[in-house]
């Protein structure tokens, strides 16, 4: 079912066309990639579903009391508004509806009021309208809702009270974002939402609008994002909309197969009508040397046919972007940079607590972390920008190093492109122009005054400048942010051919994916480094939280099988199975047979940490030894191997459990939680029988 239909739009900007004829639907539930160059009319086209304008022509249907919900990339109708009020925007009504009820209920609370029986009685039946309509529209719910979003995006309750207008531009779109998320709407409208997210808040937005039941529309250039999220992309180019029923990557070769279909198509039509041409001239050549009337109608008549031919536009099979063409004026000796126990506060917030690693010539490295981790501040204390509290830095043998900051001065709002490029780069006019042309700024743009550049056009032009440096070190703070998809590749391509050292601090997996080779990761002042892309440190990263809550519980479960043992010596059968459940559903943990050796296994079993360990040892030890035959040991170790085995199960239903904490998916973790509960009663059944066994 549409819930949005687009025929035919057309919209200009003064003079500017920038739909020209786009034709699109949306469906019910569907989650919808929009994407085009910078300038190509993805927010014009929002701002048309969100009805805050209207087309110049074409027909745009929007389905009946359809709730729309809408995140500008800069919002500004909060502005007056605390940050609690923001996230609530979407629950005004029914904070309405809950002050009504208190009023009522501070009226019925009147002993005057009270008294008389036909006055209570109204405002009874008024109580009990309000309260169905607070409960029916989710009004018990509403704190919880707004909390579960703030968690999930990383909004701390300390901002709160804070006012929306005191905020920073990140922080801004980020409650602006859990806002309309909050509201849940029919159709949600995001333009731009991952601009300011760390790893962890863009993997819970895609979580949760994997789980959304509203149709979603979202502008975004972070293609890893689309691709987990899309399941049909639009593109917008040359003012029209082109569908394709595929997530980004699917996107890619679909459009790459219609592009060489209709360079086919083109090409057959230009030998057609080059054949048409030909014809209509050896026609009329034919009239006028015989002159025969019959050959001109023969010619006009195909002239008509040529005319009446709607023609298939050259497709541009390799669009020009911008060349960042990086070049180093002299390499660096093998080692770069090395540093060791870096630490920086901040009052009494220690941001860094002893952060080590080192760079050599030629690596790419990206470096990762949550926001507010301490990765803007690591850049700055290594290239002197700030001092630390603590810690060495040592940079290597002709090191020169360029450095892109995330978030840069005021710009000056008198110089234009072309003024502020020539100053910077200290070249002359002509020479400036044709190296701006090359950053995609032609023309009347060269004369834009830079504080009305975009953030694209912005980070475009700081890159221009950058290159000209010809360093061989690159420190670059979120290089990709704002650039759109194009300018994206082609940044990658560069950094790709690049010979040079790269440093980066990036949130865009994908491009951390094609460039990396070794990440590093900022977590609580440390910093920790993995070889590969984003993938392969994703997949590790797993596999040592793993690790992690398998050797945790593992602790955990020796400790308590340990005085599990001591306390159920005498028992067999059932009772036996029972106490040991009762001492601990983790006992088995204590015989299994990959359990760790060294500093944990003498910890364990030590009287200070078993707490009647050391008996229960020498009771197993002289069982063993008084055991006339080996068929019960085998079955014992069989047993041990299958408690291992069930038990490493339970963990990973438990971790995947935790992972969902915060998904909407309610049907995943009821099945998960039934499949939960049945490893843990094949675990104690295991147990028992090894316990009977003993």
């Amino acid at each position: 079912m549409y819930i949005v239909n687009g025929q035919q739009l057309k919209k200009y900007h003064g003079a500017n066309l920038i739909l020209d004829g786009a034709s699109f639907d949306i469906h019910t539930g569907e989650k919808v990639g929009l994407i085009g160059r910078n300038g190509s009319g993805k927010t014009t086209l929002l701002r048309l579903i969100a009805r805050l304008s209207r087309p110049d022509e074409g027909q745009l249907v929007i389905a009946k009391n359809t709730k729309i919900g809408y995140l500008p990339q800069i919002p500004a109708e909060f502005e007056h508004l605390s940050v609690y009020e923001t996230l609530a925007y979407a629950y005004r009504e029914l904070k309405d509806c809950r002050n009504q009820m208190s009023e009522l209920e501070c009226e019925m609370s009147d002993p005057v009021v009270a008294a008389n029986a036909d006055c209570l009685e109204k405002l009874l039946q008024s109580y009990a309208a309000l309260q169905e309509r607070f409960e029916r529209s989710g009004g018990y719910e509403m704190d919880a809702n707004i909390d579960q979003v703030a968690d999930g995006l990383r909004i701390p309750k300390s901002m709160y009270t804070r006012s929306f207008g005191s905020l920073s531009g990140g922080e801004k779109t980020k409650i602006a974002l859990a806002s309309q998320l909050i509201g849940r709407p029919d159709l949600l409208l995001l333009d731009e939402p991952t601009n300011h997210l760390d790893l962890k808040g863009l993997e819970w937005l895609e979580q949760f609008l994997q789980g959304y039941t509203g149709a979603c529309v979202v502008v975004s250039h972070d293609r890893y994002f689309l691709d987990r999220v899309a399941v049909k992309m639009i593109e917008l180019e040359d003012g029209e909309a082109f569908t394709y029923y595929a997530n980004y990557s699917g996107y890619v070769k679909e459009k790459e197969e219609r592009l060489l279909l209709q360079f086919e198509d083109y090409k057959e039509q230009q030998k057609r009508i080059k054949k048409m041409k030909e014809a209509i001239r050896r026609l009329e050549e034919w009239g006028r040397n015989g002159d025969n009337e019959k050959f001109f109608k023969k010619a006009n008549s195909i002239r008509k046919a040529l005319e009446r031919m709607e023609l298939v536009k050259r497709p541009v099979l390799d669009p020009q972007g911008a060349e960042f063409n990086l070049r180093l004026e002299d390499r660096s000796g093998r080692r770069v940079l090395h540093f060791e126990e870096m630490a920086k506060a901040y009052g009494e917030r220690q941001i860094l607590k002893g952060a080590t690693g080192s760079l050599e010539f030629g690596e790419k490295v990206a470096l990762l972390g949550d926001n507010g981790s301490g990765k803007t501040t690591l850049l700055k204390l290594l290239l002197g920008q700030e001092s630390a509290d603590a810690g060495m830095v040592q940079w290597g043998a002709r090191v020169e190093y360029g450095y892109l900051a995330q978030q840069e001065g005021e710009r000056d709002s008198r110089a234009t492109v072309l003024v502020y490029f020539k100053e910077e780069a200290g070249v002359e006019e002509g020479e400036a122009r044709g190296l701006l042309a090359k950053y995609l700024f032609y023309g009347a743009d060269v004369f834009k005054p830079v504080s009305m550049l975009s953030g694209g056009e912005w980070s475009r032009l700081r890159l221009a400048l950058l290159v000209m440096k010809k360093p061989n070190l690159l420190v670059l703070d979120e290089p990709t942010n704002h650039l759109d998809i194009d300018s994206r590749e082609a940044l990658e391509e560069a950094l790709e051919s690049y010979t040079g050292t790269v440093l980066a601090i990036s949130h865009d997996r994908y491009f951390v994916n094609k460039l990396a080779g070794r990440v590093w990761e900022l977590e609580d002042g440390k910093l920790a480094s993995y070889l590969g892309g984003f993938d392969e440190y994703r997949v590790k990263k797993r596999e040592l939280e793993h690790a992690r809550l398998l050797s945790a519980g593992d602790v955990g479960a020796r400790s308590t099988a340990s005085g599990s043992r001591a306390a159920v010596g005498g028992c067999s059968g059932l009772d036996g199975a029972a106490s040991a459940r009762a001492a601990g559903n983790g006992t088995a943990s204590a015989v299994r047979t990959g359990a760790p050796a060294g500093a944990d296994a003498s910890r364990l079993d030590s009287p200070a940490a078993g707490g009647g360990s050391s008996a229960g040892t020498g009771a197993d030890g002289a069982r063993a030894a008084a055991k006339p035959s080996r068929t019960p040991a085998i079955s014992s170790e069989r047993l041990e191997r299958a408690i291992a085995a069930k038990e490493a199960e339970l963990a990973a239903a438990d971790a995947e459990l935790e992972q969902l904490g915060t998904s909407s998916d309610t049907m995943r973790m009821a099945e998960l939680w039934d499949a939960r509960e049945r490893l843990q009663a094949e675990l104690d059944t295991l147990l028992g029988e090894w316990i009977e066994l003993e």
